[in-house]
C-alpha cells in the first residue's frame, strides 16, 4: 500500500476555523498536559479537526506556530465516486476531483486558505519481472541525474537547473548574511527547498515514465555516509555541493512512484561507476565531464557512468533483486525520518505529465 496527495482548488473562506486551528496548536504548545479536545472546546473549532492538530502539535518543541492547516480525518469524510466528489460535512465543504478512481480511500484530508489536499490509499502493482534495466547517475553538478538505457543506447540528462537554483541562492545567502537578515534568510531557504522538490518531482517522473515504456527496471547507485565519510581535503566549492544534494529525496521519489507502478529498483556498489570505460571496461581518465579510455572511448562522464551503471552485472536474479526498499529498510530500523505508519507521504503525479 502507497499514501498519494493530490491538491484541489477549493472557493470558501475558511479565515474564521484556520485562525481557530492556530489558537488550539499555540494553546497545545504552551500547555504540554493538553491532551483532548475539552481543554480546547472554548475556542470553538470543531473536536474533530481540534483533535488532529492536538495529536501532532503535543510532541512539539517550537515556541509558536504560525500557519496550521486544518487536518480532518478520513474517517469525518465522505466520498461519492460515482460524482468524483469528496464531501466534508464539518467545515461544509464539497469539492469535486479530477485524479483517478483506483485508490482504496481517503486516510485524511488537510484544508488551507486555497487548496484541500487529500491523501488517498493505492493499492501497489506486482512487480514486474525485467531483463534490461535504465541506469541512473546521480549528481552534484551539472544535471542532478543522468539516465542512460542500453537496449536502445539513448541518454536523458536531467535537472540541469538544480544546480543553477542552488549557486543563485548560495549568492542571495551570502549577501544576506552580511544583512544578518534571518527572517528573509529563513523564508530563502524555503523557497529553495521548494523549487529543488518540485525539480526532483519532475526528474523522478521521466525516470519513471522511460522505465514504464521501455518496460525495465532501474539501477542506482547505493550512496551512504557521503556527507559523514567525504574526504576532507576536497575543494571548498565541492564541499558545498555535497552539502546542498538531495539525493536522497530524489531516490525516495524514484521508490514510491516505481512502486506504485510495479517497477523494480535495485541498488549497485558505486564503486569506479565514473572511472571504468563502459565499452571495454579498463580504467580510463576522467577530466571534469569529460572522459576518455585507452581503446579509443571518448564520453561524457556521466553518460559513461549511468552506462556503467545500467550494465552492473547483479548477485540475485531479477525477480529477487528487489525485494525490500531503502525506504522499508529505515522503517524496520526504527527510523524517526520516515513515518511508521505510512511508508509514502508525497504529492501526487501523473505518469503520463512528463516534465
Amino acid at each position: 500500500m502507497s499514501i498519494l496527495t493530490y491538491k484541489i482548488l477549493h472557493n470558501n473562506n475558511y479565515a474564521t476555523e484556520l485562525q481557530r486551528a492556530i489558537r488550539v496548536a499555540n494553546y497545545v504548545l504552551k500547555y504540554k498536559k493538553c491532551n483532548s479536545t475539552k481543554d480546547v472546546k472554548k475556542i470553538g473549532l470543531k473536536a474533530c479537526i481540534a483533535n488532529q492538530i492536538i495529536r501532532k502539535y503535543a510532541k512539539e518543541k517550537v515556541k509558536k506556530i504560525h500557519r496550521v492547516k486544518l487536518t480532518i480525518n478520513g474517517y469525518f469524510v465522505n466520498l461519492n465516486k460515482d460524482k468524483k466528489e469528496i464531501h466534508v460535512p464539518s467545515l461544509k465543504l464539497k469539492v469535486n476531483y479530477n485524479f483517478p478512481n483506483d485508490f482504496l480511500k481517503i486516510n485524511q484530508v488537510e484544508i488551507d486558505n486555497k487548496y484541500i489536499y487529500a491523501a488517498v490509499e493505492v493499492q501497489d502493482k506486482p512487480l514486474q519481472k525485467v531483463d534490461n534495466y535504465i541506469g541512473v547517475d546521480r549528481n552534484t553538478t551539472g544535471h542532478c541525474a543522468v539516465a542512460a538505457l542500453p537496449s536502445t543506447g539513448k541518454v536523458y540528462k536531467l535537472g540541469k537547473q538544480a544546480f543553477h537554483i542552488h549557486r543563485k541562492y548560495k549568492k542571495i545567502r551570502k549577501h544576506l548574511q552580511h544583512k544578518n537578515a534571518k527572517k528573509k534568510l529563513k523564508k530563502m531557504s524555503k523557497r529553495e527547498k521548494n523549487i529543488i522538490r518540485n525539480i526532483n518531482h519532475q526528474v523522478s517522473r521521466k525516470i519513471v515514465n522511460l522505465a514504464l515504456e521501455n518496460k525495465c527496471g532501474i539501477k542506482l547507485e547505493k550512496l551512504g555516509g557521503i556527507r559523514k565519510n567525504r574526504n576532507d581535503k576536497v575543494r571548498k566549492s565541492f564541499k558545498g555541493s555535497i552539502n546542498s544534494w538531495e539525493f536522497y529525496q530524489l531516490q525516495t521519489m524514484i521508490e514510491y512512484k516505481s512502486k506504485i507502478c510495479g517497477i523494480p529498483v535495485v541498488y549497485i556498489d558505486p564503486h569506479y561507476t565514473s572511472q571504468k570505460c563502459s565499452r571495454c571496461g579498463l580504467i580510463g581518465s576522467r577530466n571534469k565531464k569529460e572522459f576518455s579510455c585507452s581503446c579509443g572511448h571518448v564520453d561524457h562522464a556521466d553518460s559513461n557512468a549511468a552506462f556503467n551503471i545500467a550494465a552492473f552485472e547483479l548477485s540475485k536474479p531479477n525477480n529477487e533483486c528487489n525485494d525490500q526498499l531503502l525506504i522499508d529498510r529505515d522503517i524496520s530500523k526504527g527510523s524517526t525520518d520516515t513515518p511508521q505508519l505510512e511508508t509514502q507521504h508525497h504529492s501526487g503525479f501523473c505518469l503520463n505529465d512528463v516534465a
